[in-house]
């Protein structure tokens, strides 16, 4: 114990460590949007059919089901130096104009579509800050991301939005790499990965909606699709980055000291 009370994070760690809390925690998607469209997002939900919720809760949860396939059975440990986020960027760019186009009748095709490109984008930064992707955790830890980005009303204001959401995920993410180690595939309908993807749906969804509300402003239309999806998919980039950045230092210092540090450092 005393050697671990003496032990402090290097100076080039502890950047690190600020940078990633400095992704982490600032403004949200929303806000984003609404700085480069002029507008409140809240504005486009009034444009939206009454049954645009169920809309997008289905098209979310299908996203995350083939993200969660993708992770499966397409991350490898291959070693990366960097990663490749701007060729990421072009390809959702080019989704998200299809999807302006065609507006909420689009986002069943469109979201999978965007969601599987955000997630080889992070496993690409996953694997650049040194994770194995081979690994259950490190796959699952890439769907994660999908969860982070902003607080809910539940939330406890007392700590981290980050350190929250990792921690209200803990349990359905431990007992899905339980059951990946055990099995070596997920089966349809398996609860303990219906529960982790029922979990990340709630928080993807709210990013989702106000991507969905964002897009309906009447004058966004496909060019304006796809500067939306550009903020999404750099936003969740953004996410994948700090969080990594922090599992990374979590591998070579005692995980509750980088929290104490992360918790300590100004916003």
């Amino acid at each position: 114990m005393p050697a671990l009370e003496l032990m402090t994070l290097s100076p080039d760690d502890l950047d690190a460590l600020r940078y990633a809390k400095r992704l982490l925690e600032n403004p949200g998607l929303a806000a984003k949007i609404t700085h480069v469209i002029g507008r409140p997002i809240e504005k486009g939900l009034d444009l939206l059919p009454q049954k645009w919720a169920q809309v997008v809760a289905a098209a979310t949860r299908k996203s995350l089901e083939t993200a969660f396939q993708v992770a499966l059975a397409t991350m490898y440990d291959t070693p990366r130096a960097r990663s490749w986020e701007r060729l990421h960027k072009l390809a959702a760019a080019t989704t998200g104009a299809a999807g302006g186009a065609f507006g909420l009748a689009g986002l069943p095709i469109e979201l999978p579509v965007s969601t599987t490109l955000m997630v080889r984008s992070i496993a690409d930064i996953a694997r650049s800050e040194g994770e194995r992707l081979a690994t259950p955790e490190a796959k699952l830890a890439c769907l994660e991301v999908f969860a982070m980005g902003g607080r809910s009303s539940s939330d406890d204001a007392s700590e981290s939005a980050y350190f929250f959401i990792r921690g209200s995920l803990a349990r359905a993410v431990s007992e899905a790499a339980k059951y990946l180690v055990e099995r070596g595939a997920a089966e349809k309908g398996a609860p303990a990965i219906l529960r982790l993807i029922t979990q990340l749906a709630a928080r993807f969804g709210v990013n989702v909606s106000e991507k969905v509300a964002a897009q309906a402003v009447p004058v966004i239309g496909a060019a304006g699709g796809a500067v939306i999806n550009l903020l999404f998919i750099d936003h969740f980039q953004d996410m994948a980055r700090g969080h990594f950045i922090v599992r990374r230092l979590e591998r070579a210092y005692p995980p509750e000291m980088v929290r104490e540090e992360y918790e300590r450092l100004p916003h």
